[in-house]
């Protein structure tokens, strides 16, 4: 089995989350993919910078796993 699957359900930061979208990451095959992957991974990891940018409040308490469960659904989903 692929790291990035045997990581769900266990994704508890936005660290863990980062090393997960890494992990996928070098599953995804078609170039457009791999680069909104790309492009989500590094806004995931500066968002902090965003929101502080913009003067809104970081959001709190963001499920992390269940983000990654989404994303990777939707990569198997019919």
């Amino acid at each position: 089995m692929e790291k990035h699957i045997e990581m769900l359900g266990r994704i508890q930061s936005k660290a863990d989350f980062l090393e997960f979208m890494q992990q996928f990451l070098k599953t995804a095959e078609d170039p457009a993919v791999r680069d909104y992957l790309e492009a989500l991974t590094a806004w995931a990891a500066d968002s902090d910078g965003y929101y502080q940018n913009a003067g809104k409040p970081i959001p709190e308490n963001i499920n992390w796993d269940f983000i990654a469960a989404l994303l990777y659904a939707g990569s198997i989903y019919e």
